[in-house]
């Protein structure tokens, strides 16, 4: 799916979907990757929710969203219990969805000015 086209100065938009892909401010990203507002970060390393560990958020930990935005790949899936339980010791949010899904919202709380991440497997 291809997003509309916006004028967001110098903030990361999502502008674009695919199974295999998204696009962030036009340029194709086929790696996980964590995405704030004023900051991306290529090459997540993490390619499955099986494998997600706290030490995986460090990145976002201090950057300290409102809230995380997890998309899971094509499919809803739940990480560990126990990874979400020490997620939200930090305060912080979180939020699970498929990737399409975490994409969509992150650009409605972005827009409104939201300080959001989004973690995205892809």
């Amino acid at each position: 799916m291809k997003l509309h086209p916006a004028n967001y100065a110098h903030q990361f938009f999502f502008t674009g979907y695919d199974e295999r892909f998204v696009l962030v401010n036009q340029i194709r990203y086929e790696k996980s990757l964590i995405v704030l507002p004023n900051q991306l970060i290529e090459n997540w390393p993490v390619f499955s929710i099986a494998e997600l560990e706290f030490h995986h958020f460090d990145a976002l930990i201090t950057a300290a969203p409102e809230i995380i935005l997890l998309g899971t790949g094509p499919k809803h899936i739940f990480p560990n219990h126990s990874l979400l339980a020490q997620i939200a010791k930090t305060g912080i949010g979180m939020e699970i969805m498929d990737t399409r899904a975490a994409c969509r919202t992150f650009n409605i709380l972005a827009e409104e000015g939201r300080h959001i991440a989004a973690a995205l497997l892809v």
